[in-house]
């Protein structure tokens, strides 16, 4: 799924100069499902505290799944979403999406959140062809 990007959108974009607040908007207006998940798991980790908050559902159906995959394989919007929302993303398969905040005490979790191991560890048959 492609963005949908506005005329002055991307009349900025052409001149060179991109108001990123204005980006995250049309991230958060394209990819509805993704800003969703995000922004629930950050909502989340700030209630409950903790390492990290992720999500292990998996979305209700393919365009669903389109979204998260559009916003966490794009490293603009990726990076954009990290800086709006204050927290570093993670994402394992088609749909295990993880928020872990930006203290240092985090790194340790999300270095073991995103290694081979962690990878190979939340494999299963059920996702095989998400």
């Amino acid at each position: 799924m492609s963005l949908d990007v506005s005329p002055a959108l991307l009349e900025q974009a052409e001149r060179g100069e991109v108001d990123e607040e204005a980006f995250v908007d049309c991230v958060r207006n394209s990819l509805p499902y993704a800003w969703e998940m995000i922004s629930s798991l950050v909502t989340r980790l700030e209630v409950e505290g903790g390492e990290f908050a992720d999500n292990r559902t998996p979305p209700p159906d393919e365009q669903a799944r389109g979204q998260l995959l559009r916003a966490l394989a794009s490293d603009a919007i990726r990076g954009a979403l990290q800086r709006h929302f204050g927290v570093r993303l993670a994402f394992q398969n088609c749909h295990r999406v993880a928020v872990f905040p930006l203290d240092p005490s985090a790194d340790e979790r999300l270095a073991r959140f995103t290694s081979v191991r962690g990878q190979l560890l939340n494999q299963s048959p059920e996702l095989r062809d998400c």
